[in-house]
């Protein structure tokens, strides 16, 4: 052979392989799913496998998830034909569907969402302090001389009516004298008279010392204070032979027979405590007793040091045994919550921006929803939105669940991120002519020609709708022109798309 024919035989073998390579490459690119069997139903119906007997919901290429068709063919995409998505493969929108065998393997537990009672356990500690409601103070209402003290020591106990101390008053003198005249002067005026008496009553004359002046008309030059009420002297401010002055304080008297708690709650838990509130109160220093008492008044301030609310709580003290500077240990807890939705603890995912419960459901699917908690206590959360009374909740074994959910995309769908970022256009847009084979309402199925600018041939392929939707003319059967552009998520939605004219 001579080096001429061999030459031309080369060129002959390197032309036929380009073809065959041409050939090759238009196939993939070119390739369009197959004419429609005729035993798969019309777009919009139910596909069924003939060898499986199983409904297809649609077709997809792996590579490109995304775009679904509505017949069996060769992907335009990738050299490969298309894959069925069946419909007990899918499952409802938003769930898993796990293998029962799978499951019990996990472990995973379910429990029950019920209704019942929450009560939150707040406990504090208080001190005692008196109840500055019932402070009482002994003044002289008129100048004098203090003749006798008969309390001679700070923090005694007085009972109501008992003498504090003995005053010598010229005012009371004269008082007396003004008085006892009025009364001894023949057709001496009744007003007169009734009006010497309240001036006795003005001066601080007791009604003991005014009844006996009245009984023997002998004026006394002294006369005796008496405690208004029962309680402690806390402040003791006179002494035997001090002279006093009107308005001086002599006695400081407060009362036990009911005292405050001033319990430092922190700020994070004082909302929710109510005034009126029943609480409990308990001392070491009396083993076994229990002081009941009510929220006087949340104070309104927050300390800086230790981010706590003062909460004063009165007490009934009748015998007295809590006094001033006493510390007792306070149950701050608020009523039982009725009729409130409840689930274990554990059976909330807390991802740092929300919560999660996994729904079980039959046949091994499992689905996870956004859930917005309240309260929670001794094992139990307050469920405020999200589940009802009956549902059962994954309790163990949730994580793995919540992770096979975000392979295959739940929590994406469940966080709202897909449609308005996925469908984002993303390069140029493309042009072809082709039939309204089916309307969705989020896709529309067309039957187009080749688009060259995408190397596709004529092929039957559903696109998302334009962000406005269809326009109102367009039909199943109208011939169309139409622009697409491909997303952000591989998807291919439609730019633009007009009747064509008849």
């Amino acid at each position: 052979m001579t080096r001429r024919n061999v030459a031309i035989a080369l060129v002959f073998v390197a032309l036929l392989g380009l073809s065959s390579y041409a050939a090759y490459w238009y196939g993939t690119r070119h390739g369009s799913p197959a004419s429609q069997p005729a035993d798969v139903a019309a777009p919009g119906g139910d596909h069924i496998d003939p060898k499986t007997g199983r409904r297809v919901l649609y077709w997809h290429d792996p590579m490109v998830p995304g775009q679904k068709f509505d017949r069996p063919g060769k992907s335009p995409f990738m050299d490969m034909q298309l894959v069925p998505v069946y419909a007990d493969e899918a499952g409802a929108e938003g769930t898993v569907s796990i293998d029962p065998r799978v499951v019990q393997n996990l472990g995973v537990r379910t429990a029950e969402v019920s209704k019942g009672t929450l009560s939150s356990k707040i406990e504090a500690v208080g001190n005692v302090a008196y109840n500055e409601r019932e402070l009482v103070l002994v003044q002289a209402r008129v100048g004098g001389f203090v003749e006798r003290l008969h309390v001679r020591a700070p923090l005694e106990r007085v009972k109501k009516g008992q003498p504090l101390v003995d005053l010598v008053a010229p005012d009371w003198v004269a008082a007396q004298e003004e008085y006892l005249a009025l009364r001894r002067m023949q057709g001496g005026d009744p007003a007169l008279v009734a009006a010497a008496r309240q001036r006795m009553m003005l001066v601080g004359l007791h009604e003991e010392a005014i009844a006996r002046l009245e009984k023997t008309g002998e004026v006394s030059t002294r006369a005796t204070l008496y405690a208004p009420a029962s309680g402690v002297v806390a402040e003791l401010a006179v002494r035997e032979g001090m002279t006093v002055m009107a308005g001086t304080p002599l006695f400081r008297i407060n009362s036990l027979s009911s005292v405050w708690l001033n319990a430092e709650v922190p700020a994070v838990e004082a909302g929710s405590l109510k005034p009126g509130q029943p609480v409990e109160a308990k001392s070491a220093a009396h083993p076994g007793a229990v002081f009941k008492g009510r929220i006087n008044a949340l104070l309104p301030q927050v300390s800086q040091t230790t981010r706590t609310v003062i909460a004063r709580i009165e007490i009934a003290n009748p015998e007295g045994r809590l006094v001033p500077g006493m510390f007792v240990t306070v149950d701050l807890s608020p009523g039982a919550r009725k009729d409130r939705l409840l689930v274990p603890s554990e059976a909330v995912i807390q991802t740092g921006t929300r919560s999660v419960a996994v729904l079980a459901l039959d046949d091994g699917r499992f689905k996870p929803v956004d859930v917005e908690t309240g309260a929670e206590t001794g094992g139990q959360t307050e469920i405020l939105k999200g589940l009802d009374a009956g549902q059962k909740v994954v309790v163990s074994g949730q994580f793995l669940i919540d992770s096979e959910a975000n392979l295959k995309g739940v929590m994406t769908r469940l966080q709202g991120e897909g449609a308005a970022k996925a469908s984002a256009p993303s390069g140029p847009t493309h042009r072809g002519e082709g039939k309204v084979v089916a309307i969705g309402p989020a896709e529309t199925t067309l039957a187009h020609g080749p688009i060259p600018s995408l190397q596709w041939g004529a092929m039957t392929m559903g696109f998302r709708n334009p962000k406005g939707g269809l326009p109102k003319e367009i039909a199943v059967g109208d011939s169309v022109s139409f622009q697409v552009r491909q997303a952000q998520d591989g998807q291919f939605e439609l730019a633009e798309i007009h009747k064509a004219p008849k």
